[in-house]
């Protein structure tokens, strides 16, 4: 494998005197040929920087991991979490892209619990509930807030509220203006053992004051019974769907809620979608395949340490942080799937935020900064307002920067001067719709998943989230005034509080 990835590094060596510009006026099919459309989602990787002779060496790289065998594997249910020992069937919650006996299975479990969520769904829509408040963190928040943010309209049954952050402030605030006789709330946790969540969850219990509107989401059945909430309104998880990739289970019961249920299975058909084409398509007409080998080209090739995620719909605002989550806890390993270290980079960091906001703040860094930061641009052709002149200068900024990333500007005053031969892939729907957004954030995912197996790594653990929880669990009786702190600094900084208190 360390091999196959010099090999990119030298035609990475082979292409440093070559401009982004010297490249796309040099292949007058370029644009055409490194471009993919998928139903409504449109892929252009002509503005980055490789060429074709690189693209052979990224594909062969594609045989080479047999990427197209490690799509089957995962859409089957074989065990692709080994350390674990898990299946990752979150593909199966959406659709039927394999008739393996796993796959059948947690498909049909997954039908059930659907079936469940549209009847207590039906069951608050004819009660006087106006306002529901999802209580989670990490992948029980962050794809349904996504979801609801983006796809929610005005005109709908209920208002949704979101709680992941143990601080207070966050349930005082959501909480706020509220009427505890009219909000129903629901807890989500796969092991109802998270103790941010069972924290709000205590908060908004006591809060509600009448235990009848409270649901739940776990695998945990007896810790969700022992909080108060009955079997009847707590729906299913698996240990074969991870948190992160959960939000096509009964984690998307808020979005089920806010956008009705015929939206919800739209967003599944649409993540459907994309599976049947990560599964059937060839590698150089597969758009997951690409927008992986890219990733890993920019990671391994380039040596970029950073990667810009730049939705350019304000709908489309908490995409960065989703993927952030998608991408950094499932791609941030330092050892391959037999323990040994790796000798090769893996994930970069991921960050971002909507334009054309972010124009006006952190895009002086990745035009003139001397860090080269590709970029995923995305961008929604038809707008769904009436505000034609706001929707066109916000297309001609997006493709604006992208443009000017790659081609730069010369000038006297280097102060004025645009290096240029920055990076990045352009991804256009044509419009955003549950079809559309399913389509999209399944792409996102088959391209984390074929990054790992390009790398040799496990997207579907994340230990490294555990040790931070693990020492706050023995700092916390300190901060109640009981037992003793586990970390000497930690008592020196208690003890220096106090005494100002």
């Amino acid at each position: 494998m360390s091999a196959a990835l010099a090999g990119l590094d030298a035609h990475a060596r082979r292409l440093a005197g070559a401009s982004l510009p010297d490249l796309i006026d040099d292949d007058p099919r370029r644009a055409r040929d490194f471009s993919l459309r998928v139903g409504p989602l449109y892929a252009n990787f002509a503005r980055q920087r490789y060429d074709r002779l690189a693209l052979d060496a990224l594909f062969a790289l594609a045989d080479a991991r047999d990427l197209a065998g490690a799509m089957r594997r995962l859409l089957d249910g074989d065990i692709v979490n080994p350390t674990e020992g898990r299946a990752a069937l979150h593909t199966a919650l959406r659709g039927d892209a394999s008739d393996a006996p796993a796959a059948r299975d947690a498909r049909r479990q997954a039908l059930d619990a659907q079936w469940r969520m549209r009847g207590l769904a039906d069951a608050l829509a004819a009660s006087e509930v106006t306002d529901i408040v999802s209580i989670g963190i990490g992948g029980s928040d962050l794809g349904p807030r996504l979801v609801v943010d983006a796809l929610a309209t005005r005109d709908a049954r209920f208002r949704l509220h979101f709680i992941s952050n143990v601080d207070g402030n966050a349930a005082e605030r959501v909480l706020a203006g509220l009427d505890p006789a009219r909000t129903a709330a629901i807890v989500i946790s796969k092991t109802f053992g998270t103790q941010e969540t069972l924290l709000n969850g205590g908060i908004v219990r006591a809060w509600l004051g009448d235990d009848s509107r409270l649901y739940a989401v776990s695998s945990h059945l007896e810790r969700v019974a022992a909080f108060g909430i009955p079997p009847e309104r707590t729906l299913p998880m698996w240990d074969w769907v991870g948190g992160r990739y959960s939000l096509w289970s009964a984690v998307g019961f808020p979005i089920a809620l806010a956008l009705g249920m015929p939206r919800f299975e739209a967003l599944l058909a649409g993540a459907a979608a994309m599976d049947r084409h990560a599964r059937d398509a060839a590698p150089r007409e597969n758009l997951a395949v690409w927008h992986a080998l890219t990733a890993v080209w920019n990671r391994n090739g380039l040596h970029a340490a950073a990667q810009a995620v730049l939705p350019y719909d304000e709908r489309l605002r908490l995409l960065p942080a989703y993927l952030q989550q998608l991408v950094m806890e499932s791609l941030g390993k330092s050892v391959a799937l037999d323990g040994s270290p790796l000798a090769a980079q893996t994930v970069p960091v991921w960050w971002g935020g909507a334009g054309t906001d972010t124009q006006h703040s952190f895009f002086q860094a990745l035009h003139q900064g001397t860090q080269v930061v590709p970029a995923d641009f995305i961008g929604v052709l038809q707008a769904d307002h009436a505000h034609a002149r706001n929707h066109a200068a916000l297309l001609a900024n997006l493709l604006a920067q992208t443009e000017a990333l790659a081609n730069g500007q010369d000038a006297e005053d280097p102060h004025r001067r645009y290096p240029g031969d920055r990076p990045s892939t352009l991804l256009l729907l044509d419009r955003l719709d549950a079809h559309a957004l399913g389509m999209l954030v399944a792409l996102y995912e088959h391209s984390v998943y074929l990054q790992s197996v390009l790398w040799g790594i496990n997207a579907f653990d994340q230990f490294g989230v555990e040790l931070g929880k693990q020492v706050a669990s023995r700092l916390l009786p300190a901060l109640h005034g009981e037992g003793e702190a586990g970390d000497v600094v930690t008592r020196e900084l208690l003890r220096e509080f106090s005494t100002r208190g």
